[in-house]
């Protein structure tokens, strides 16, 4: 038998093989991102300057659509696209996916989608690495491994997040199981590709939570408040069915429009005069684009859900809705960052509900909803600690599994795989070996079956 350490001459040559080969990587998808979050926030600043844009949503939606149906190819599958590709390689990821959806999410964000960046990020490192994956002539294995990297410097540069995008990259993949083979190749990836993006002069939103507390109990100082604990999983429930909503709903709505208008020109249109008119309903801009930050003063915000009375008790809902009927509609960009908005306005209604901190909540729905929404608790408990800080690490990993748990086998990538269910079952849990989208056709959920019912 071959002693321990007679391999690790083999594994620093592999390593070294990794870090050459990714360096490109980070440099590609670093600056495309830098690129992409300098002329978002552009078209953000644009479309606050000039609201009459929003009445134009309609007709950029028609560009999107028909951008897509005669440059696509097959990149209108997305994320989903890069998943299956990881797990199943042979459909290909075409090199325009990224410039088209790099194009297409500014304009959705230009003319007032409610849509995220995260999705785009991810396609861009996606299709960047697919690309460079043959120009080094890499087998089946190597593409698969230089994929996820390119995940994780696409999610690690967009948000500032290294460590969160590596995790991620290899956590998105299926519930329940991480892939370790590519950790060296993703921290690398993420690391690298968020330097790059930030020396190219790119910003990132701060976060800060200004509880902090000390618990004693028979006079001596312990780490956690059972109260708070018990208060935090409540809130986490609500996060996780939030997050199961989210997802279904967007599904929903897709197959509600397929069902009803069926041309993919006029779903986009209806689906544009609907976030129009949900917008003079409400009465101001505060649900559309990103939300990171509000278009006037008092507006609700990511930033102002951190603050007492910086959200209205029905926020997070208008959000999640104009969010769905958008992505639903065919406008692209991505789910997260409006994830974060949803979370942080439940959040801090939860700790109104409750007799929370404020803060404290808000930073908690930030990262459950996303964790319930995408079946990744560890990659958001380590999220919390990088853009929130370690003091309250317990709390964010309570927040983020209880909230995976409850939000079911859902999901909004419909090529995530079910890998380890989330049963607790002591008798061996039943072999789930379905994608999320295939599970949802054979096990319909409530609002699936509803749809089904009237079509």
């Amino acid at each position: 038998m071959a002693h321990p350490l007679s391999a690790n001459p083999k594994i620093f040559v592999q390593i070294l093989r990794w870090t050459l080969l990714i360096i490109p990587v980070a440099v590609v998808v670093g600056s495309l991102n830098a690129f992409f979050l300098w002329i978002l926030n552009l078209a953000t600043v644009t479309r606050v300057e000039n609201p009459w844009l929003i009445y134009m949503l309609p007709l950029a939606g028609l560009v999107i659509v028909y951008c897509y149906r005669r440059l696509g190819k097959n990149s209108d599958g997305g994320n989903n696209l890069i998943m299956d590709e990881i797990h199943e390689p042979g459909a290909g990821i075409p090199t325009r996916m990224g410039p088209l959806v790099l194009i297409t999410t500014v304009i959705t964000h230009l003319f007032g989608g409610s849509a995220g960046r995260e999705g785009t990020a991810v396609q861009i490192g996606g299709a960047s690495t697919h690309w460079l994956a043959r120009v080094f002539k890499l087998n089946e294995a190597d593409t698969r491994l230089i994929l996820i990297a390119g995940v994780a410097a696409g999610f690690g540069a967009v948000f500032g997040t290294p460590l969160t995008g590596a995790i991620f990259a290899l956590e998105v993949l299926a519930i329940g199981r991480l892939r370790y083979d590519a950790i060296i190749p993703a921290l690398f990836a993420a690391i690298l590709a968020d330097v790059v993006c930030s020396a190219w002069g790119a910003h990132h939103t701060h976060y800060r939570i200004d509880f902090l507390e000390t618990i004693t109990i028979f006079e001596h100082t312990v780490k956690v408040d059972l109260f708070m604990v018990g208060k935090i999983v409540l809130a986490a429930v609500a996060f996780g069915l939030a997050g199961y909503l989210f997802g279904e709903l967007t599904h929903v709505f897709k197959d509600i429009f397929k069902a009803t208008l069926k041309n993919p020109y006029l779903i986009v249109v209806v689906g544009g005069l609907i976030v129009i008119g949900a917008v003079q309903l409400i009465g101001n801009y505060d649900y559309i684009g990103l939300g990171v930050y509000s278009s006037r003063e008092g507006g609700v915000s990511i930033l102002s859900a951190f603050q007492e009375g910086g959200a209205e008790w029905y926020s997070w809902l208008l959000k999640l809705l104009l969010t769905a009927v958008t992505l639903a509609a065919g406008f692209k960009g991505g789910e997260v960052t409006p994830l974060f908005f949803v979370g942080a306005t439940l959040g801090n209604t939860m700790a109104w509900v409750l007799g929370a901190p404020v803060d404290l909540f808000a930073a908690l729905g930030f990262l459950a909803v996303f964790a319930a929404a995408t079946n990744t608790p560890l990659a958001c408990t380590i999220m919390g600690i990088e853009l929130f800080g370690a003091d309250h690490m317990l709390y964010f990993a309570i927040a983020c599994y209880t909230a995976y748990y409850f939000s079911g086998h859902t999901g909004i990538y419909s090529s995530q795989r079910v890998a380890v269910p989330k049963l607790f079952d002591l008798g061996g849990a039943p072999k789930i070996h379905h994608k999320l989208g295939e599970l949802r056709e054979t096990h319909s959920s409530l609002l699936k079956s509803l749809v089904k019912r009237y079509k």
